[in-house]
């Protein structure tokens, strides 16, 4: 090995291990040496403590590096102060150990520590400086190259402080500002972790109440509908009651009348007469019966229904029941998938249903009627055919004249179901009923349109 090579070896050796080569001064250099490499491990291992302390919070670790420092340092006092306007989070600003003792009260501070105090919150680059002439050391805290306060110290009586306690203070001032940075960090997605877990219950708790008020408007739908059919039901029931006392009613007992003084006229007569006064007697009594089961019904049909409401097939099934002045034999029959209609427009369907089955048992003298309702794809048709003496062409032209001039009457209720089928975009039509009477047909276009629109468009 050359000399000059064996020179820079030997500097090498000196500038890391402290020693200077020389045969009088190696051996107490060498003690010295030794029990600074002693005092780094040991500082080494508080560092390596200090670290673990990480996730406990800053506190813990602030602690455990102050203290840690001031017994690198045997410090009478040690200052970890956090610069004013830097790592604005990062609690404890400062913590001072004297005695061993923790004191982060900036009044009781002592004295001579608080220019230290001063200096590393106001001007921390001058920390990166440090004066040994005056009994104390002082290390800048950075974070990213940047100063971010520091550690000011009074080392303790015959304590020499070299560089490597300086770098040893450094590496412990820089850990703790990475530390309270990343606490903060991690402190705040706490915060927000549960900042956002309180959104997302309070979004569920919302999403609950939206359903729950979705539920019960839902409800109120379905109590609304099934009070708008019960009306549909009961004004149909009180339009026939109406007409059942207004004109049936008075038409029997008039012939009860009738059939009464023609019974009594004949009674006294004797012979033939008399045979045919006992006849006009049962049927008095055959009057007085009708007369009977009139009142009865138009009583009935006067008290509002208990059944709770259903879909239209079951509304209609219901309704048939109740349009029999005589002795009309109804029967529903549907075809399909039922799908709900707009309440207004089952309403329609219903009267239109309730008007048809009247007019075949007052007006056609039927004794069987047939109901039909089929869904189709696109389409709802209702018939409503029966076994009477009514004549499809007379009803159409009655129904036309109806329409035109409406001069009696009579047919109003032909009329109605026409301008109830068009307001829900549909139509009406009459002709002959395989059970030789009459059929009425109503095709509704679904979905339904709604009520006024499609007459609007006439």
């Amino acid at each position: 090995m050359s000399t000059p090579e064996r020179t820079n070896r030997t500097a090498d050796l000196g500038v890391l291990t402290g020693l200077r080569s020389g045969k009088r001064s190696f051996y107490p250099a060498y003690v010295r040496s030794t029990e600074r490499l002693e005092r780094t491990v040991e500082a080494l291992d508080g560092i390596s403590r200090a670290l673990v302390r990480t996730a406990e919070g800053p506190r813990a670790l602030v602690e455990a590096v102050v203290r840690t420092a001031a017994e690198h340092l045997r410090a009478r006092w040690l200052l970890l102060a956090v610069a004013d306007g830097a790592l604005r989070a990062a609690r404890p600003r400062f913590l001072l150990y004297a005695d061993d003792v923790f004191i982060d009260d900036e009044t009781r501070i002592p004295a001579e520590v608080r220019p230290h105090l001063k200096l590393l919150r106001t001007r921390p680059w001058e920390a990166q400086e440090p004066d040994r002439g005056r009994g104390w050391v002082r290390a800048p805290m950075t974070l990213d190259d940047e100063p971010v306060g520091g550690i000011a110290a009074e080392p303790g009586a015959g304590v020499e402080v070299a560089d490597t306690d300086l770098a040893i203070l450094r590496v412990l001032a820089n850990q703790a500002a990475v530390a309270l940075h990343h606490t903060f960090l991690f402190h705040a997605a706490t915060t927000l972790r549960g900042r956002a877990e309180e959104l997302s219950e309070a979004a569920e708790r919302q999403a609950r109440d939206l359903a729950a008020r979705s539920a019960e408007l839902a409800e109120t739908q379905a109590r609304l509908l099934d009070a708008m059919q019960r009306q549909a039901l009961d004004d149909e029931r009180r339009r026939i009651a109406r007409e059942l006392h207004d004109s049936v009613s008075q038409y029997v007992l008039s012939a009860g009348m009738t059939v009464e003084v023609c019974r009594a006229e004949l009674a006294g007569l004797g012979g033939p007469a008399a045979e045919i006064a006992g006849r006009l007697a049962d049927a008095k009594d055959l009057n007085r019966q009708a007369v009977e089961r009139l009142r009865a019904a138009i009583y009935a049909l006067h008290h509002t229904s208990q059944e709770p409401a259903g879909p239209l097939p079951v509304m209609v099934q219901r309704l048939s029941t109740v349009h029999l002045p005589t002795e009309l034999d109804v029967r529903v029959r549907v075809a399909g998938s039922p799908v709900p209609l707009p309440p207004e427009a089952e309403q329609s369907i219903l009267r239109m249903t309730g008007e048809a089955l009247f007019n075949s048992a007052t007006h056609g003298k039927a004794g069987r009627a047939l109901v039909r309702l089929r869904y189709l794809p696109g389409m709802l048709v209702l018939t409503v055919s029966d076994d009477g003496g009514g004549d499809p062409a007379q009803l159409r032209r009655a129904l036309r004249v109806s329409r035109a001039t409406d001069l009696a009457g009579r047919h109003r209720g032909l009329a109605n179901m026409v301008a109830r089928a068009e307001e829900l975009g549909g139509r009406l039509s009459i002709r002959r009923s395989a059970m030789g009477g009459v059929l009425l047909r109503v095709d509704v276009p679904l979905p339904v349109a709604r009520v006024g629109e499609a007459r609007d468009d006439h």
